[in-house]
């Protein structure tokens, strides 16, 4: 084990893109608030989306974040396979959408007769999960690129419209032509972290 390896374990250090969940784990049970911080960076589009899939609005998807990152923090002590983080996450996440969103219909006045069938299939099945999943292999991975890169890829393909190459070239410091190269370069750098992390 490295030095670099083993003050990382310990959570000595500053945390970044490529420390896996174990070390982020390890480092979170140390004391390391930085670590903690990175953690729920992490996992954090995946626990938004699903109280978004129930049809939680901002507000309600931001108090469910708030009481998944409690249990989080209450239960990684005895999370007993790391390896399953991602998992547990979305079971947790799942319970705490589902009970706001009973609470909901209740509210509203709406019969809640919601059976434990239903509650399991309420995420939209396993492709929708395996969607999630893929969503949060994409954002590791876009949080393995350079700042230029992620910004670049950010602003072309993730956002509605796109960013006109000008402007985007404006806002990296560089020259309009050179927008399609450097495109090219971190889109290349971006399927190589995909491919590292299984997709």
């Amino acid at each position: 084990m490295s030095l670099q390896t083993f003050k990382q374990a310990l959570g000595l250090g500053r945390p970044d893109s490529s420390w896996t969940d174990e070390q982020l784990v390890q480092a979170c049970l140390s004391g390391n608030e930085t670590a903690w911080e990175a953690l729920i960076h992490k996992y954090k589009r995946l626990i938004y989306a699903i109280p978004y899939r129930y049809g939680a609005k901002a507000e309600d998807a931001g108090d469910i974040f708030q009481l998944v990152c409690l249990e989080l923090y209450s239960e990684l002590p005895r999370l007993r396979k790391v390896e399953s983080l991602k998992s547990w996450l979305i079971t947790v996440c799942g319970r705490q959408s589902m009970k706001w969103r009973r609470k909901q219909l209740r509210h509203e006045g709406e019969e809640v007769a919601i059976d434990r069938e239903e509650d399991r299939n309420s995420l939209g099945g396993p492709e929708w999960l395996a969607t999630v999943e893929r969503a949060q292999q994409v954002s590791e991975a876009m949080d393995r690129l350079s700042e230029q890169c992620r910004t670049l890829v950010r602003r072309l393909f993730f956002e509605e419209p796109p960013l006109p190459y000008e402007a985007l070239a404006r806002e990296l410091g560089l020259a309009t032509g050179s927008i399609g190269f450097t495109r090219g370069r971190c889109l290349d750098h971006l399927r190589k972290r995909l491919q590292d992390l299984g997709l």
